[in-house]
């Protein structure tokens, strides 16, 4: 009996078949598919933004950023409006995180699955389809008026706050939840009450999921123009330029949003350029906001060992 032929060096071993053939057109393309939708949807993108910095660059300088508006606001800058949406900004993240946090927290680590449970999560997903307008009526009864706070920066951060709870409330419930339950049962092994591993275990961890829908909040609400106007916005307010104290909780203020509507509908003989300006800077806002949450969220993701 003759000794089998060893292969040849240049002859695979294994050939591919059809089946497997087939599978890897298909993966090629998906790929190719799934890249040109990304592409597709960053083009509009990149094209509004250069678009509106073009049409505002005659406009843009470090003084428009510092000045009050001058002129009936047809000149000047837009530090007041610029003040007043990082206030309303900041007193929404102050006001609404937390409670959204430990909503989620009880919702995922504390209560029982039931009808209570379902409820809650069903008034949730109510709550994110409300339209903005229905939200401005509720505030300007509830913290307006009832509360009896006035039109302020205060009534106008907790509605946006009350628009932004059910972000957050979705969004920490999935990070909790994307934490591995054996993490928790080890630390009930080792005697931990279940606040403990919830503080020490599960709130870390699911820390970089919570900023996604804290990121998400503030590309919201810094854009947000009928809740403001109807619960704290005022149409013009001058304070001192770079003056980072000039408002108070109580005190009304002017917003980006409500600043480019009325420039664009209410002040007559406005340069073309001065509304695309006044969105460069809101849109610039928001952008570096959320940069400021990804990179922490980074940073936090980073000191993960899972």
């Amino acid at each position: 009996m003759k000794p089998a032929l060893a292969p040849s060096p240049t002859t695979p071993r294994f050939r591919e078949t059809p089946a497997i053939a087939r599978r890897h057109r298909q993966e090629v393309i998906a790929r190719r598919l799934l890249g040109t939708t990304l592409i597709l949807s960053l083009v509009p993108l990149f094209a509004i933004l250069i678009y509106l910095v073009w049409q505002a660059a005659p406009v843009l300088s470090w003084g428009f950023l510092v000045e009050s508006p001058r002129d009936g606001m047809r000149s000047g800058g837009l530090w007041p409006a610029l003040l007043g949406t990082l206030y309303l900004v900041g007193a929404s993240l102050a006001a609404a995180t937390p409670v959204g946090v430990l909503a989620a927290v009880y919702l995922n680590e504390y209560a029982r699955p039931g009808r209570f449970s379902r409820l809650v999560s069903l008034a949730v997903i109510n709550l994110a389809g409300v339209p903005s307008i229905v939200h401005a009526l509720f505030g300007l009864g509830a913290f307006v008026a009832f509360a009896g706070f006035g039109r302020s920066i205060l009534a106008a951060s907790l509605t946006l706050a009350v628009m932004s709870l059910p972000v957050i409330i979705a969004s920490t419930t999935e990070a909790l939840k994307s934490v591995p339950q054996s993490f928790r049962e080890a630390s009930w092994n080792l005697g931990a009450t279940r606040w403990q591993t919830t503080r020490h275990i599960v709130l870390p961890n699911a820390l970089p999921g919570i900023f996604t829908g804290i990121i998400l909040m503030v590309s919201r609400t810094a854009g947000e123009t009928a809740p403001v106007l109807f619960t704290g916005a005022v149409f013009y307010k001058s304070i001192a330029g770079g003056d980072l104290f000039a408002y108070s909780l109580l005190d009304q203020c002017m917003a980006l949003s409500v600043h480019l509507f009325t420039v664009s509908t209410q002040v007559p003989n406005v340069s073309d350029a001065l509304p695309y300006a006044i969105a460069v800077v809101l849109v610039a806002t928001v952008l570096g906001v959320n940069a400021l949450s990804i990179a922490l969220r980074v940073y936090l993701r980073s000191r993960k060992n899972w």
